[in-house]
């Protein structure tokens, strides 16, 4: 996450995986984006 420029901890990132499955797909598919 730090290389995609993402400044979220794990935390509010769990949370949104929880309330917001959607957004926390978008977070990941940038993160993953940043790696390739």
């Amino acid at each position: 996450l730090e290389k995609a420029g993402i400044e979220i901890d794990r935390k509010v990132l769990a949370d949104i995986a929880s309330a917001d499955p959607t957004a926390f797909k978008a977070i990941a598919d940038k993160a993953r984006a940043a790696l390739a």
